[in-house]
């Protein structure tokens, strides 16, 4: 590709975007370049404290469950009190926890603040994508939830590289600066983003939404199952395939090499794959990329060396690249517009709930029956979550448009950079 069309391909990328969503794309992308603790949390308790892997573990998993409780609360707080009163609330109390985390030395302290800073961390994720659906026009929703996760991958592939080398420097360094650069996120959203909650209809405000709504919505929580299964698979390139690859002889250099390519893909394919895709049938890239995502890791069931695991990896990460936005999408889409916490947050939880489950799964499957059956059961419920979308994806509802004062900036505003745009988001 020529200087010239790359440069004109970067740009329709990017353009047309309001500045709000710059700002928080900005938020999300120093949010994960400081997202240290979690990289090397193990190596921390085991090597510096001194711990078992068992309890090293159950820090782990209490951190995971206090992401699951959080799912659902940071969705309430998102449509009961505002998208940027979520934030800053979540934003803050996990950069205070973050830095308590690396002073407390007493194991029950440690494990009892793991599962605050989980509550924390993973109560923003409903209020940043219900705020992005909020000021995005739909037909740029797809682009936008693409950049998005995009800056969460590129910002985690630095971060992890940097937590080495800060890690041999002083771990205590690693909890600060993590929780200074989330404090920063959180100044961000304060002095650059504006509230996007609109304000309900009085015929909307009698039909009050709660997550009992959320329960009894048939479609939408068949969605939130298929998204589980879909996330049940994706989740063990973390956690069943380097124990898959340790059982088979290969070394951990030869797992963080073929894992690697997941995070490089996704910072060199995200936006290009996403231009491909962002007009095209949602129901069809969700049928193929599940039904791919499956595959890719069956196949794991034949590769014996680093480089067929390396291939393997390649075939499911493009399944993660059409997957992850046009899943997000998809929940707006289904989502009343006055109700988009609690949709954001009830989707959340599948993947929160997911990364709990998945490493019980595979490690039942791989210790009783083999890691072969593992990457078959993968091929299985990614067919069966492909054929779940293709049936419950039929006549999807219109999708709800942004409010006109969002619309008018965004056809002002460059969207090129943050401050591109003339006005800021303002909802009636």
């Amino acid at each position: 590709m020529s200087p010239a069309r790359l440069r004109r391909a970067v740009h329709e990328s990017v353009s047309g975007l309001p500045r709000a969503f710059w700002w928080l794309w900005t938020s999300t992308l120093v949010n994960r370049l400081g997202a240290f603790v979690a990289t090397f949390m193990a190596l921390y308790l085991t090597l510096d404290r001194g711990y078992s892997a068992s309890y090293a573990g159950l820090v782990a998993s209490l951190h995971g469950l206090g992401g699951v409780v959080s799912s659902l609360a940071g969705g309430v707080m998102a449509d009961r009190l505002g998208r940027r009163p979520t934030l800053l609330i979540a934003q803050t109390a996990t950069a205070l926890s973050v830095a308590l985390l690396g002073f407390m030395t007493d194991p029950v302290a440690i494990a009892a603040v793991a599962f605050l800073v989980g509550m924390a961390s993973n109560a923003s994720r409903p209020a940043v994508q219900a705020m992005m659906a909020d000021i995005v026009r739909p037909e740029d929703r797809v682009r936008a939830f693409s950049l998005n996760y995009w800056a969460i991958n590129l910002g985690f592939a630095v971060s992890s590289m940097a937590a080495g080398f800060i890690a041999e420097f002083s771990y205590l360094a690693g909890f600060l600066i993590e929780a200074g650069m989330t404090l920063a996120c959180a100044i961000v959203v304060f002095a650059k983003v504006p509230e996007s909650r609109p304000e309900p209809t009085a015929k909307q405000a009698e039909a009050d939404i709660g997550l009992g709504t959320v329960l009894r919505d048939g479609r939408f929580m068949a969605v939130v199952g298929l998204s589980f299964l879909v996330a049940l698979v994706f989740q063990q390139g973390a956690v069943g395939l380097p124990v898959a690859m340790g059982r088979a002889g290969f070394s951990p250099a030869d797992y963080g090499l073929a894992i690697a390519v997941n995070g490089i893909l996704i910072v060199v394919l995200q936006i290009p794959v996403t231009r491909f895709i962002e007009h095209r049938d949602p129901r069809t890239l969700l049928i193929a990329s599940s039904v791919l995502a499956g595959y890719g890791f069956g196949l794991t069931a034949f590769a014996g060396s680093v480089g067929v695991f390396m291939l393997t990896v390649c075939v499911w990460t493009l399944a993660e690249i059409v997957n992850a936005p046009t899943q997000t999408g998809l929940v707006v889409r289904l989502s009343p517009v006055h109700g988009r916490g609690r949709y954001q947050g009830m989707y959340t939880l599948s993947w929160s709930v997911a990364a709990l489950v998945a490493p019980l799964m595979s490690g039942a499957v791989i210790d009783r029956l083999g890691a072969a059956w593992l990457w078959g059961i993968c091929a299985v419920v990614g067919t069966a979550a492909g054929a779940g979308y293709g049936l419950l994806m039929r006549r999807l509802p219109p999708e709800q448009p942004v409010p006109v004062e969002t619309e008018r900036e965004t056809e002002t505003g460059t969207g090129a950079q943050p401050g591109a745009a003339e006005a800021e988001v303002r909802t009636a």
